[in-house]
């Protein structure tokens, strides 16, 4: 398994809110996979520069977002089928939350929940920052050479040409 420095920072500098370096260093620690692999860091960067992009138009909870793209992957036990993995990475989440590694509100608690638990179920309605999350993940699908069909996305945001676009464009480019 490949660990390297800890990133509380997206590939542009941005800093985040909520993305400390203590979460981020324990978020490393829990997961078992390649940090370089498919559903490693470069992903998750990808899908928090994702969900910024598409909450902008959205209006959805950024800081819900950007847990998300760092948390919801985390509890993998491979990188093929694991259909496990939202459910505990929601636990891991309240886990998160009690050691105070994670400060949301209960609302926001729950949103992020529900984001991890159903993230791979193909679901298409919901809450908005719950749909942003979601979206947010499958924009980024041409890592694994799958382009992201319009139809299985939540937010007319992440259905516009020019996002699909820029999704695919970037989708090998390290996160």
């Amino acid at each position: 398994m490949s660990k390297k420095r800890r990133h509380s920072q997206s590939r542009d500098g941005t800093a985040s809110s909520v993305l400390s370096a203590a979460l981020l260093a324990a978020v490393q620690e829990r997961f078992e996979l390649d940090w370089h692999g498919v559903h490693g860091i470069h992903h998750w960067r990808r899908v928090r520069e994702n969900g910024l992009r598409i909450a902008r138009a959205t209006g959805a909870n950024v800081r819900v977002v950007e847990l998300f793209s760092h948390v919801y992957d985390v509890c993998r036990e491979n990188e093929g089928g694991d259909p496990g993995h939202g459910r505990r990475a929601a636990a891991y989440v309240e886990e998160l939350r009690a050691a105070e590694l994670v400060r949301l509100s209960e609302e926001e608690t729950g949103l992020l929940v529900e984001a991890c638990t159903y993230h791979s179920n193909g679901r298409t309605r919901g809450e908005v920052t719950v749909l942003t999350c979601w979206d947010a993940d499958r924009l980024d699908l041409g890592r694994v050479g799958i382009r992201p069909d319009p139809k299985c996305l939540c937010t007319a945001a992440a259905r516009e040409a020019r996002v699909l676009a820029w999704a695919w464009e970037r989708r090998v480019r390290p996160g």
